[in-house]
Order: structure tokens, then sequence, then C-alpha cells
């Protein structure tokens, strides 16, 4: 009996359509056929009789329809002045609670905007008997009708005639106060940082990043692949890989035992694991890119890669989002205006889609992001070789941390140099570089020492695009594995690309984690990530 009447007022909780304010029943309606409410649990049909013997009977599943959300209404240029004199109903977690001798404040974030709708209660509405049970973290149900605030803060305000108390929340325990905090303890309380201004308008703005990506491939012809997370092969011979194994057996008390781990010859012998031979956490879906591009032509992958690099940085994770588009057809002057078009999109849909959370982070976070992302979208983007960019570096007279010779990469501080300095804040990608710190997939230009590679570099962040054309020339491919000495076997598919009807192609990679934080200005890639994993931490 009590589950049953804990489903009925779960049932009460969430009318999907707006109903009129008087007259509430405290029993629920029947669910009819058109019924536009949710069911938060299958309880909740268990009050229905039995079918018959003689014929199956059944309830027709309701429509689903999208919630009007806080960002609806305050969204807009009038900021909820069109709402005054509607009815509401708002569904989130509280933010604050004031209350005062005639009258409650409540401020609800339902985490599709920045802004909270403030909710005021009084003795007359129902359900404020619960008062003194809402605190910050608490979530709850407010109806109501929407007026103009007298307050300068907000435009509209709720007058709310019915409030419900969903999830308490100890106000004694509850980590996350209206104090604030640092970005470090919110990272040891993960699962709750979302609720955060800061982190909830990086979630809103990763979303819209991870929309519009999708949405400028999809309407320049690409076609999305989903490149295998396990994989057999190194795309980027760094060595610098997780091992995916089922030899290490946790049946045995305290863990699995060394001995008991196959071997032949002092060596762990991969025949005996799942896959017959070692096997790895991605670190790039580019290689398997390449064959849908030889045979779709234009292809992005989108999707987790990892990399068991053992650094502490704010630059660094070991899980982390690469989007990687492959163009057949093509060579490096295609994959750098690619590039380029690809990141003017995005950042400009961030500004026009996201004007609330980005001037959040113009005030709060680093201020001037809006004029820097700005010049991103307006200005032109220029190009340079390596060895002219390395010119550069050694006549500006400038001390650096790291020395500039020709056949060393360039590290950041060179690149914020030629970006922020050189070129005044405008995006610079630089190109063919020695091809002894290039990765061996890279296409060899005609002068046998640099590749046809490019790094786009932009202001505050250094490279945050990387890409080459690749060599389609078999023999050029097979002695390039060769140098790097990487088994040309476990590419055998790889190289059949270049047997079977081979074409020039290119691409690149983005990380999307350093894309959050270019839009974003956090200056930490572990708050660019819901949840960061890194050396000595996968919590959550």
């Amino acid at each position: 009996m009590a589950a049953a009447a804990a489903a009925c007022r779960l049932l009460r909780l969430a009318p999907r359509r707006l109903r009129p304010l008087t007259g509430l029943s405290l029993l629920p309606k029947p669910l009819s056929a058109s019924s536009g409410w949710r069911r938060y649990c299958a309880a909740a049909q268990a009050a229905a009789p039995p079918p018959t013997a003689s014929a199956a009977t059944g309830e027709t599943v309701g429509e689903f329809r999208r919630r009007i959300r806080v960002s609806k209404v305050k969204g807009g240029e009038d900021e909820g002045a069109a709402w005054v004199g509607k009815e509401l109903t708002v569904r989130g977690w509280v933010r604050t609670c004031r209350a005062q001798r005639t009258v409650t404040f409540v401020e609800v974030n339902d985490g599709s905007c920045l802004s909270n709708m403030q909710c005021v209660l009084t003795p007359e509405t129902e359900g404020y008997d619960q008062i003194d049970s809402i605190a910050t973290g608490a979530s709850v149900l407010v109806e109501g009708v929407v007026a103009s605030s007298q307050g300068g803060k907000q435009k509209v305000e709720l007058k709310v005639s019915k409030m419900i108390l969903i999830g308490e929340s100890d106000p004694t325990s509850f980590p996350i106060q209206k104090k604030r905090v640092s970005r470090e303890f919110l990272r040891t309380v993960a699962h709750l940082r979302p609720r955060t201004n800061t982190f909830g308008a990086v979630a809103r703005v990763r979303n819209a990043l991870a929309y519009a990506t999708h949405k400028f491939f999809q309407d320049s012809g690409f076609v999305w692949v989903s490149s295998p997370i396990i994989t057999a092969s190194d795309c980027e011979g760094a060595g610098e890989q997780f091992y995916v194994t089922t030899l290490l057996s946790n049946s045995a008390e305290g863990g699995c035992l060394v001995n008991s781990i196959p071997s032949k010859d002092g060596r762990v012998d991969w025949s005996q694991d799942f896959f017959g031979k070692p096997a790895f956490l991605t670190v790039s879906g580019q290689l398997n890119g390449e064959t849908y591009a030889s045979a779709l032509s234009d292809i992005y992958t989108f999707g987790p890669t990892f990399r068991a690099e053992n650094s502490n940085t704010t630059r660094h994770l070991a899980e982390f989002w690469m989007i990687e588009p492959e163009l057949a057809f093509a060579d490096l002057n295609d994959d750098m205006a690619c590039a380029s078009a690809y990141l003017q999109y995005v950042v400009k849909y961030i500004l026009e889609n996201c004007k609330e959370d980005m001037d959040f982070f113009n005030t709060w976070v680093e201020k001037g992001i809006i004029d820097r992302l700005n010049s991103v979208v307006e200005k032109s983007f220029v190009q340079m070789s390596y060895s002219d960019a390395v010119k550069l570096l050694i006549g500006s007279n400038k001390k650096f941390e790291f020395p500039v010779k020709w056949g060393l990469d360039l590290q950041s501080e060179h690149e914020r140099y030629i970006t922020e300095v050189a070129f005044g804040g405008r995006p610079v990608i630089i190109r063919d570089y020695p091809k002894d710190i290039k990765a061996f997939y890279m296409r060899q230009n005609d002068d046998g020492k640099t590749v046809a590679a490019m790094d786009l570099l932009v202001p505050r962040v250094g490279e945050l695009i990387g890409g080459s054309q690749r060599e389609e020339r078999l023999d050029y491919l097979e002695a390039r594995l060769d140098e790097a000495n990487l088994n040309k076997d476990s590419y055998w598919w790889y190289l059949d690309l270049r047997r079977y009807g081979s074409v020039p192609h290119a691409g690149f990679g983005l990380g999307f984690e350093r894309l959050v934080q270019f839009a974003t200005g956090i200056d930490n890639i572990r708050d660019a990530i819901p949840f960061p994993r890194v050396p000595g931490s996968a919590e959550f």
C-alpha cells in the first residue's frame, strides 16, 4: 500500500500540460491515451485491472511532449515579460530560500539556463507547511502564475499557488552552498558540481559545441562514423596506450596473482587473451576513419579516446573526446580550409545561442572572452611554414623557457607568442613540419625533410587542431613504418587502402575538451569534461 501511495503521489508531480489551478484533486486522474503526463515509475500501472482470458488489453502509450523550461520563459529579449499572467509549472532544484514575515522567496533552477525562477510563496500556498524542509539542493515542483517582479534582478517571478517537495536535501551536509568554493574542491564532488553556475554553464556550452559539430559536418555532406574504442594498432606510434585484457582475473581472493598470468618465454602469452593478441584503448579514430573516407569520400568521427600519459598538467586527460574528419580527394590546403571553417562555425554558434552563459564566462571566468571569440569568427586565418615560424621566433629576441631550433617541436609558449603577439590575436596555421617529429602516416613533401602537416594555433590555448595530408603512396608509407619501427603486419588493412584505389586524402584531429576550454575560458581541462580521468584518479 505504501508503494502504491508513493506511486500515486509521483504521478501528481508531473503534469505535462498546464492545468487550471482551481479544483485540484488530491487523487491522480486516470491516464487516458491522450494524457500528457509523464509516468515516473512502473508501479503506477499496477492498479490497472488484469487482462481477461478472452483478449489481451492494454493502454496506449501517451504522447511525449516537451516541457516548458525556465529558459523558454526567460530566454527571450523581453526576459519573460510576454509570459506575465500565464500559468507555469517549474520542476527543479532549490538554489536559495529566503523567508520573511509574510512571504518566502525560493530560487529554483531547472538546469536549462543560468537564470533561476524566483518563486514567491505565502502561507496560503498549497504545500506551504513543507517550507521548513526547503533547503539548498532540494528538488521541488511549483505551480503558479507568472507575474512582473518587484525586484530589480529579474523581470518576472512566479506567484506560487502549489508547491510539492520532491526530494529533501540535508542543509548540514550538502557540500555546495551559496558561498563560492574552489574548482579544486568541486572536482571532489563532481557528481554535484553541475548544480553550480560555472559547471552548469560549461555543460550547456559543451552540449552546444557538440551539436554545432554534428550540424557543421552533416550540412557539409560528411558521414558520421563510429570508430572502435578497442584497437590493436597505435595510431600515433607513441606507445602511450592502455592495455585491454582479460588475463588479470579478479576471481582469486585479493585480486589476480602474478603467477596466474599466462606466459611464454618469460613474456605475457597474449595468444591466450580475449582477442588473441595485445589490444588497447584507442588513442585516435583516424586510421579507421580513413577506411570509410576511402569509400564514402567525406566522413568524421566523434568519440572518446585514451592516452596513458602520466601527466598531471592542466592540459592533459587520460580520457578525452576527439573530433576527426577525413576528406577524400583532398590535399593539405583543403584540410586547412575545412579546419578554419569548422572552428569559425562552432564559435559563432555558441556566441549566438549561448548568450547568457557566455556573458557569465565573460564576467566571472575570463574578461574579454567574447571579444576574443568574435575575433576568431571575424578575422581571416593566416598560414606560414614551420621554417618561417622558427625564423620569426628566433628573430623576436624573446627569451623562451624551451629552446627554438629547426627540427624541434614548437611548445605552447612558442605557439601562443605567434598567435597572440606576432599576429595580434589572429588564428595562425603552421604547416610543413619536419617529418622526424610527426607521425608515420603524414605525406612526405618533395624536399624529403618535411611532411604535409599543419597545426592551427589560437590565442590563449596555442595548438587547437592538428592535421595533415595522409601518405597515399604505398612504398612511402611502408618505408615510414620501417623508420618508426612499427610492425607492418599490424597495419596490413591500412596498407590495403593504398593497394586498392588509393586517393589523396587529408584530415585533422581536435581535442574536444580543449575546444571547450577555448570557448569558455576555463583554465584547467579537468573542468571541461564531466568526469575527468587523470593519473591517480578515476572517481565517479
